[in-house]
Parts: C-alpha cells; structure tokens; sequence
C-alpha cells in the first residue's frame, strides 16, 4: 500500500494540473466562420461572444433572414471548434488521472 503522504502528493499535483488545465480553457479564444468567410463569431473558452465581423455587401435591407442564418451558422461553427479544442487540452490531464476516455470534467 502507498504512503498516504505520498498519495496527497500526487493529489495535490494532479490539482495544480487541473487547475492549470481550467485557465488554458478560459483563456482559449476560437473563430467560427461562415458563408466562406463573409461572417465571423470568435468566443472566448467561456463561450462569450467576443467579437462579430459582416461583411459590408452583406447588409442588404431584403437578406435580413440570410444573414440572420449566417450569424448564427457561425456562432454554432466556433462554439463546435470551442469543444474540440477544449476536449484536445482535457485529454492530456484524463490520460494521467487514469479516466476513461470521454469523461468530462465538471467544469
């Protein structure tokens, strides 16, 4: 059997890690695109919408709806690339806590 000193070591630094982890994610800033390009949502790693780019020949009085749609096309684009990215950076601390693969963590 371990030393029970031993083991809250290990916890601790398994927390240091997670706690690294957790502010790599809230730092992450992602950008979704659509209608090749002409609309642009980045989101910060907390899912807030930091920024929208429309291009100029977009705002057109008749394609409200189109660009209505395009909008959030590209919010569900950089929300999508948000979870990989966030899932890629989680991978590495699971591996090492030994959890099985797709076990998010709460948070």
């Amino acid at each position: 059997m371990k030393d029970i000193s031993q083991i809250m070591r290990q916890a601790q630094a398994m927390q240091a890690k997670i706690n690294e982890a957790q502010k790599k994610l809230e730092a992450m800033e992602v950008e979704g695109a659509s209608g090749g390009g002409a609309v642009k949502v980045k989101l910060s790693g907390k899912n807030a919408m930091l920024a929208i780019s429309i291009d100029p020949a977009l705002m057109v009085a008749d394609d409200r709806e189109m660009l209505e749609d395009l909008i959030k096309v590209a919010h569900d684009d950089a929300r999508k690339k948000l979870e990989e990215a966030q899932n890629e950076e989680m991978k590495g601390i699971g591996s090492g806590m030994g959890l099985l693969p797709g076990f998010k963590m709460p948070f």
